[in-house]
């Protein structure tokens, strides 16, 4: 049998340079904090999070290559461990704990503490690290040349291309300069409203909108036209097509339909009836589609899933009677530090009121999400992290939690609390384990030290976990959860779960109804996830998706022979990042000013807020094309660095 050849990673084993440094620990924890609260921002709007590796990585070689003349990848790949570790842990804790909030405004329930809040985070985001360590050697190292990791092999590129120098981490701060003022310009200050939108005329309860926003048209040009695509055909078939059926017929209907309070009649004929239907009636059954996509996506992965962690467990059985390595690029975290850190966990989990799921909820997070974290690692080795399927395994957490529950008398609002935290720490557990196992994959190709690594990660994730409730409580305080500023798509769908299981009451004709659309979707052969979720959502935010979507389809067909077509996408994609971050950090901070009084009864936010949107929705348009153009000139005529 051939000898495998063994990998020569870019700076050698023997080689020792500075990885695990103050400056890169602290520059980690700062951009890992930008990016997990942008990150939970724009989540809660659209529903999707962005990868903060290669912004992280970007903005890490401007600082300590650019500025600081510090010369080390390591340092640099350091950072972007850290830094991703806030988008990872944001991600999760968004999909899922709006709900305690949603409930305590609905049901007068106590709204989740800090201190519950950060133990879920802590909970989720530690065990997800240390669940992955005993994996790294199977995944990463064993399956070297079979598994991609396609995001933690870019990140890899862009690390070894920025050794020679450059200046990438400009446009990411171009962009997050351009993209904060613009925010702020448009929802601080006011000078032309965020939001447009025109009711068709003689087309009664359709219309059409837009948020002029840079991070909508940023999250269009990264996901790309595809995905775009799919996002507005789902919000045309909701703005376009049910909303104008449900104005037409319910004009003669003086009956209240539940779930609306007031008369489908007196909703049609408001003023702005279109919002009051897609309020009482299109939510939910975009919901019903969202929650088929992610049951059917973890359906169809099942298959991959099973032989996943069938080859992981095989692959660890191989390894784990392997002597601990004296080679610094092969050195872990201790199995005995890891297994006395997770039995640590559980235990609390199970024996305190701090994350409120009792001994029965501590055994399905110990069993769940080893589970999950296993698949997530390895699935995003073969499928991107993009394409992961962890609101899928969140649901599918939800469903078994919630009938165990039910079934041992664990019911009421106690019992939906502790589902809720069962899949937020299961949520947040498979997407630290997936970002970890890119972050180890680039690693591994730049020379770093895992040990190190999976520290930093611990490290990103504790930094996550003491700030996201702060952000949460903060957004809340702000806008509310569910409301038009932020509708949180993926925390109603998990609360709607939790709902239907333990015997809420839910308007179920309209959950099948989505769930029928999502079957035809589904049959038609088009993603049913992005689909449902543009259904789910106004199509105000689809529309600014679709033309970053599209300036990103065209660059990539009018310069498909272009050599430099790598490099024109990667610039975009650096600049819609730094659009994306931008607009996330204003929308916190102006997200503070809302909620800071001042003596006369007004908010500094309100204070601020001179502008009295004297441009006007045309004007709205105009800067937001022009923005668009900007996006253009950064992606269409980057020039190629030496």
């Amino acid at each position: 049998m051939e000898k495998k050849e063994e990998f020569k990673p870019y700076i050698p084993a023997e080689k020792i340079i500075s990885e695990f440094s103050a400056v890169s620990i602290l520059l980690g924890i700062l951009l890992c904090i930008v990016f997990g609260a942008a990150n939970a921002y724009i989540g809660l709007r659209v529903g999707m999070t962005i990868s903060a590796s290669i912004p992280a990585a970007v903005i890490s070689m401007g600082i300590i290559r650019g500025i600081m003349k510090r010369d080390s990848i390591l340092e640099n790949n350091m950072v972007q461990t850290i830094g991703s570790a806030g988008e990872s842990l944001a991600a999760g804790a968004i999909f899922t704990m709006p709900a305690l909030f949603i409930w305590a405004d609905e049901l007068g329930m106590a709204a989740p503490s800090i201190l519950r809040i950060a133990s879920i985070s802590l909970a989720g985001g530690i065990l997800g690290v240390l669940f992955m360590i005993p994996l790294r050697k199977a995944l990463i190292v064993n399956e070297h040349g079979v598994l991609p990791y396609p995001e933690g092999t870019a990140c890899a590129e862009v690390l070894i291309a920025g050794e020679t120098g450059g200046n990438k981490a400009k446009t990411v701060f171009q962009g997050l300069g351009i993209g904060s003022l613009f925010k702020f310009v448009a929802d601080g200050i006011k000078l032309f409203p965020s939001e447009i939108e025109w009711a068709i005329p003689g087309y009664r309860g359709a219309a059409v909108g837009m948020d002029t926003l840079p991070a909508l048209l940023g999250v269009g040009f990264i996901v790309g036209p595809q995905i775009a695509a799919f996002m507005l055909s789902g919000a045309v078939l909701g703005w376009l097509v049910i909303i104008p059926l449900i104005a037409h017929l319910g004009q003669f209907v003086p009956e209240i339909i539940y779930p609306a309070t007031d008369p489908l009649k007196d909703l049609v004929l408001g003023e702005a009836g279109y919002w009051d239907i897609w309020d009482n009636y299109i939510r939910y059954i975009g919901a019903g589609a969202v929650a088929f996509g992610g049951i059917l996506s973890l359906i169809k992965s099942l298959p991959l899933i099973v032989r996943t962690f069938k080859d992981a467990m095989g692959n660890l059985r191989t390894t784990s009677g392997e002597h601990h390595s004296t080679i610094r690029t092969d050195e872990d975290m201790s199995l005995r530090t890891v297994m006395i850190g997770s039995l640590v966990i559980v235990v609390f989990i199970g024996a305190t009121d701090f994350i409120p799921v009792g001994i029965m909820g501590a055994i399905v997070i110990a069993v769940f999400g080893f589970f999950f974290a296993t698949v997530s690692s390895r699935l995003v080795g073969i499928i991107g992290s993009s394409n992961n399927p962890v609101s899928g395994m969140t649901i599918a957490t939800l469903l078994i939690t919630s009938i165990i529950f039910k079934a041992t008398g664990f019911v009421g609002e106690a019992g939906m609390i502790g589902a809720i935290s069962v899949g937020s720490v299961i949520c947040i557990i498979a997407a630290m384990a997936g970002d970890m196992s890119q972050d180890l994959k680039t690693g591994y190709l730049v020379g770093a030290t895992p040990k190190k690594q999976q520290y930093g990660e611990i490290i990103g994730a504790v930094a996550a976990a003491l700030v996201i409730g702060y952000i949460l409580l903060l957004l809340n305080k702000a806008w509310g959860f569910g409301s038009n500023e932020l509708p949180a798509p993926q925390a109603m769908m998990m609360k709607m779960v939790v709902e239907g299981v333990m015997g809420g009451q839910l308007p179920w004709p309209l959950v099948f109804i989505g769930v029928g659309i999502g079957i035809v979707v589904e049959l038609l052969g088009i993603q049913i996830l992005p689909f449902a979720v543009g259904l789910y959502l106004p199509i105000h935010l689809s529309v600014p998706i679709m033309l970053g979507g599209v300036i990103r389809g065209i660059l990539e067909k009018r310069h498909k022979e272009d050599k430099e077509l790598d490099n024109k996408v990667e610039s975009g994609v650096l600049f819609s990042s730094g659009l994306i971050a931008g607009e996330g950090v204003i929308g916190i901070i102006l997200a503070v000013l809302a909620i800071i009084p001042l003596s006369s009864g007004k908010s500094v936010g309100e204070a601020i807020a001179i502008g009295n949107n004297i441009l006007g929705q045309w004007g709205s348009l105009i800067l937001f094309l022009g923005l668009a153009y900007i996006l253009i000139r950064k992606s269409f005529y980057a020039k190629k660095e030496n």
